[in-house]
């Protein structure tokens, strides 16, 4: 026998440890030790301390094994949430219909065991394999002293969220093919970032599309709105075709700009209409940040708090709007980015090209100004913070009344201000075309669904959020990324400091002909710098 290797009998079944970090591929039908691998009375002191590479393995071994056999109450013994571990588990085997299971671990990683699983799938005569990878971690019990496995439903699968569970049957929705605004076909293979709006897509629209359900072992969200995630389909049914307002193109360029960073979200929409064009995530989870992320938007939001000024009568582009080194408002002092020289004879269209952050705060205390007008801006101007009905779910903005402050800190896109690059491209479209055209990813006309409202903006100040967002694009902070763009271009850039990070949020947003997108890189940077290319790319692969 090799060096290192050593052999156990678990419940009959030989299982291989190779120096406590690797483990035998199990297929178990037999016994299963008894529950906490306990033979006899232990120690009266409650063990503390990491598990050790042995606990570990031993842990692992048990665990792997009760599941293995189907015994859910045994498996659920060696985690740190038997009651919830074990209905999961029994769902597993009794409501997904899963047998036959093998379990093969890999070599783990301090406390972390990756492992993969082959198992049949069978369903009223209809049997197929199915395999997939998971990973578990083993700690060390609180009260107990026992090491356990952390529970949590991704052990099970990966794509098990909490609430969430398995099961096989009849599909929820029958199966849906989307399709973009020109006949393409959109999957998830060729637009993995699509993978969540798809399952949504399906969930609410399925039923209306003309196709019949198959039979599939799929997720069941525990959100609703989630819809539900097709992990192997055992009997097809017949799909139906959903058209989209989704360009092929456009979201082919978003997929490949968001995949250059990580945590990445990019939406382009049609301001002409308010169709959404593309919606890019690069993210490990599925959670689609692009539409339903909250983030503090850094300057961006200088485009609704540049209409807000207008509108109030405070000053014009042309008028001015001085950028001094650090402004204060109510014991909140605020400066600009490294290297930003103040000007004291800068107008509103020179300090928003520079983004400076000064010029804006000092116009806060205006006659006229109060804490809800750059809320009131936003909702009757924007159309932030209303109910959208996009088609599947969003989160809307909010810019809310603050006083103190935050007053100052919201014109600046930080204190309450919460956005998503959906919100920030919809306020791109509206300061381009004067009007607040709700964003939607299918056409109203499938459902008759009620659409939000807003006045949008008078002329003149549309005029003069173009003037400043070109400005911009052409000689100001987004320059740099919008290069090369030809035809009717605007920009603005943004950096969101964010409270236990090193590096601020980076966005950016901007237009070009009948496009306009907004793009965040978590922990990016300056918003010229890695925001910027993304919208970028998207806005030259057009419409």
């Amino acid at each position: 026998m090799r060096k290192g290797v050593k052999v156990t009998l678990v419940g009959g079944v030989f299982a291989v440890m190779v120096g406590g970090a690797g483990y035998g591929a199990y297929n178990l039908v037999n016994g299963v030790t008894g529950a906490g691998g306990s033979s006899g009375a232990g120690p009266s002191t409650v063990k503390a301390g990491p598990p050790t590479s042995r606990e570990i393995g031993e842990t692992t071994e048990k665990f792997f094994a009760a599941w293995a056999k189907g015994d859910a109450k045994g498996a659920g013994e060696y985690t740190n949430n038997a009651e919830v571990a074990s209905a999961i588990l029994t769902g597993y085997r009794d409501d997904a219909h899963l047998t036959k299971v093998k379990i093969a671990p890999g070599k783990a990683t301090g406390a972390t065991v990756p492992f993969s699983v082959e198992a049949t799938v069978s369903y009223e005569g209809k049997t197929k394999p199915f395999a997939y990878e998971s990973e578990l971690t083993v700690v060390r019990g609180k009260t107990t002293g026992r090491a356990l496995v952390d529970w949590e439903p991704s052990v099970i699968h990966p794509d098990l969220k909490r609430d969430d569970t398995l099961e096989t049957g009849e599909a929820a929705a029958p199966a849906l093919q989307a399709v973009d605004r020109h006949g393409t076909v959109l999957d998830k293979k060729d637009y993995p970032s699509l993978g969540p709006v798809l399952d949504q897509l399906r969930a609410k629209y399925g039923d209306k599309a003309g196709g019949t359900p198959g039979v599939e072992l799929y997720v069941q969200h525990a959100d609703e709105d989630a819809g539900t995630e097709t992990l192997l389909t055992l009997a097809k049914g017949k799909a139906g075709r959903l058209r989209t307002t989704l360009s092929a193109p456009a979201q082919r360029a978003a997929e490949k700009a968001v995949a250059q960073h990580a945590n990445s979200s990019v939406v382009a929409v049609q301001p002409s209409s308010g169709e959404v064009l593309a919606v890019a995530n690069h993210r490990k989870d599925e959670f689609n940040a692009a539409f339903e992320g909250k983030l503090a938007p850094g300057s961006t939001m200088k485009i609704v708090s540049a209409a807000m000024l207008i509108d109030k009568g405070v000053t014009k582009a042309g008028s001015p709007a001085p950028c001094p080194e650090t402004a204060t408002w109510q014991s909140t002092t605020v400066g600009n980015l490294p290297g930003l020289a103040p000007n004291e004879k800068a107008t509103l269209e020179d300090s928003f090209a520079r983004s400076c952050n000064t010029a804006f705060v000092k116009l806060v205390d205006e006659d006229g100004i109060t804490d809800e007008s750059l809320t009131e801006e936003a909702q009757n101007r924007f159309g932030l913070g209303l109910d959208w009905k996009v088609g599947v779910v969003t989160t809307d903005g909010s810019v809310p009344a603050s006083g103190g402050g935050d007053r100052a800190m919201n014109m600046i896109g930080q204190g309450q201000v919460q956005l998503n690059p959906l919100n920030m491209a919809s306020v791109t479209a509206t300061a381009m075309t004067g009007s607040f055209r709700q964003p939607v990813i299918v056409p109203q006309s499938l459902d008759d669904r009620e659409l939000a409202q807003a006045d949008g903006l008078p002329a003149s100040t549309v005029q003069q959020l173009r003037r400043m967002m070109n400005r911009t694009a052409v000689s100001g902070t987004g320059a740099r990324a919008m290069a090369g763009l030809s035809g009717s271009i605007g920009a603005k850039t943004g950096s969101a400091e964010v409270q236990g990070q090193e590096r601020p949020d980076s966005w950016f947003t901007g237009y070009r002909t009948d496009v306009a997108a907004a793009a965040v890189v978590q922990e990016g940077g300056h918003g010229g710098d890695t925001a910027g290319p993304i919208v970028a790319a998207v806005l030259a692969a057009g419409s």
